[in-house]
């Protein structure tokens, strides 16, 4: 095929089979990622037929990661995180040392060097974020706290395997590989980590606490402009902008950087419209993952080593979530925590097959290793749905399994944890309930605003600029320029005309027949009251009223309106001074 379509024929191909495999997957009971796999596996150099670009298809792979990464941050915040900190921390890197070595151990059996085993062990013990997402999903278990620390723990194995990545060339020649770092000696691992920990924590610092000030003015300023495929676009934007910066320049994953962009974004009142413009894209690139992941396998690899394959997948499903398990109860947290956190962890995805090329360029794994990697991946992916099944079936008979661990056991620390998250989302629903209750008192106050949409209410919000005023000033003076509409949202003016005083009060606006007939103010307008206002200013009057025609149509109604009885009075003054 030509090269210039071959990303067509990866997006065309991968969807098409995507839909029709995982539209039988459905229908056999299965789970429809099951179904994106076997696509996958169709359009791999492994079978006949129609063979994508593998190359491509991890590209386009890696943007469904990034997207639904940046959809989970959306709904996250740093304070969540440090909530879950304390059981996610401890438990990923005692999991992760605890995994390593049964891959060693592993490995071991099969006569490969400790190099191998330690990458083999390392891309057995990191979890797909991806897989486990669409899991929790499915079982309304994302904002749950055991949902959340499986989030945080995963987050924090991500973290760890940056550094892993940056340690591995340092050691390859250590352990059994040729190494692509330069000699030094201690100092320069010891520099080379001590390099790595500050870009994540230079990164860090700035998503915490630059991003939420600069994000949410950025996409303010877009909101503004009322453009919704501006507004997509730049949400777009910034989930892979950061995701690719914080990569090459921090040298963080993806993942981990599109997950912090939606951290960030989580701070501002429009995160909720982000989340579900950016929705569509991520369910669609979400499944090209699945498809990527189910090109690379190589199902000969079931025949060749059956007990490898065998002994891997005992490791991801069995080893894992038994260690994960036995680690939540060591930190005091309940049974049901830790069957939720080992069904999560009993599978291994994206960083898997990094940390697997990694190791095989460094002559650390062989090529049989990678794919036992590949295959564990394919399979456990495939079963951890059975998994999830498995430990909900547990749980009610977890107590008589082990009847050595109280009746009630860990269920302090897990209140405590859950307070602290409900008090977490409390704050941020408040923030979206009083975002909800200046929309609604903008139609109540402003009743012609009530035939506009949400979207467009929320526009409003942005386009306004407050002002206030005290008895007596003067807000408008005959001569002005016509800059902008005021909407009163609370007090009283007096609009002195010449030969007569009207007084508006809140709910009523003015300073739009200047606007309309683009000549200077012909009254002024003086406070009687404390006086709050919204002000629509000329360029925003003109580019809101352009895209709501019946809106502008009402408003120069009642501004003809205005100016005809305006025209009535000067008549019958005149008449009376004729007289």
């Amino acid at each position: 095929m030509e090269h210039n379509v071959a990303l067509l024929a990866i997006v065309a191909g991968g969807f098409v089979f995507a839909a029709i495999f995982g539209y039988l997957a459905d229908r056999l009971r299965l789970p429809p990622l099951v179904g994106y796999l076997v696509a996958g596996v169709m359009i791999g150099s492994s079978t006949p037929g129609f063979v994508a670009d593998s190359a491509l298809a991890s590209q386009l792979a890696e943007i469904g990661v990034i997207l639904l990464m940046f959809g989970v941050g959306l709904h996250f915040s740093a304070a969540d995180l440090l909530a879950v900190g304390g059981v996610a921390i401890p438990g990923a890197i005692l999991q992760i040392a605890v995994a390593t070595l049964l891959g060693i151990g592993l490995t071991e059996l099969w006569g490969w060097s400790i190099g191998a085993g330690l990458v083999f062990g390392l891309s057995l013990a990191v979890a797909s974020t991806v897989v486990l997402l669409k899991a929790l999903e499915e079982r309304n278990l994302i904002n749950a706290s055991s949902g959340r620390v499986a989030v945080g723990w995963l987050i924090v194995e991500d973290l760890a395997m940056v550094l892993a990545l940056v340690l591995l060339p340092a050691f390859a020649g250590v352990l059994g590989g040729h190494a692509e770092a330069e000699a030094g000696g201690n100092a320069a691992v010891a520099i080379t980590i001590a390099i790595t920990l500050l870009k994540v924590a230079a990164f860090a610092v700035l998503a915490i606490f630059l991003g939420p000030k600069v994000v949410p003015w950025i996409l303010t300023r877009v909101a503004r402009t009322g453009s919704r495929e501006l507004f997509t676009l730049s949400v777009l934007a910034i989930a892979l902008g950061i995701a690719f910066g914080a990569a090459e320049i921090f040298g963080v994953s993806f993942a981990l950087g599109a997950f912090f962009a939606g951290v960030v974004m989580s701070e501002s009142n429009l995160s909720h419209r982000a989340a579900a413009d950016s929705l569509p894209l991520q369910n669609a690139f979400s499944v090209l993952f699945f498809v990527s992941v189910g090109m690379l396998f190589d199902p000969s690899i079931l025949v060749r080593e059956p007990l490898a394959v065998v002994g891997a997948l005992a490791l991801i499903i069995l080893g894992k979530s038994i260690s994960a398990f036995i680690l939540v109860l060591l930190l005091r947290y309940p049974m049901g925590m830790g069957l939720i956190v080992g069904a999560g962890l009993a599978q291994i995805g994206e960083f898997s097959f990094i940390l697997a090329g990694l190791g095989s360029s460094l002559g650390l794994l062989p090529q049989e290793g990678q794919d036992l990697i590949l295959a564990a991946a394919i399979l456990s992916i495939t079963l951890n749905p059975l998994v999830f099944m498995a430990a909900e079936k547990l749980l009610p008979v977890m107590p008589a399994l082990l009847p050595f661990v109280p009746s009630g056991y860990g269920k302090r620390k897990r209140d405590i944890l859950s307070r602290e998250l409900e008090r977490i989302r409390a704050q941020r629903d408040e923030r979206d309930r009083r975002h909800q209750l200046e929309m609604e008192h903008l139609v109540e106050t402003f009743p012609m605003f009530a035939g506009v949409d949400e979207h467009s209410q929320e526009e409003l919000l942005l386009l306004f600029r407050p002002k206030s005023a005290d008895p007596g000033d003067r807000v408008i003076r005959v001569g002005d320029r016509g800059d902008g509409m005021y909407f009163i949202s609370s007090g009283a003016v007096q609009v002195q005309l010449e030969d007569d005083e009207i007084e508006l009060g809140a709910g009523s606006f003015f300073g739009e027949m200047a606007l309309l007939s683009g000549a200077r103010r012909t009254a002024d307008v003086v406070a009687v009251d404390f006086c709050q206002f919204l002000v629509l200013e000329r360029r925003d009057f003109n580019m809101f009223m352009s895209r709501h025609p019946q809106l502008r149509a009402a408003v120069s109604t009642m501004a003809e309106q205005r100016r005809e009885r305006n025209a009535s009075r000067q008549q019958r003054s005149q008449s009376l001074e004729a007289k």
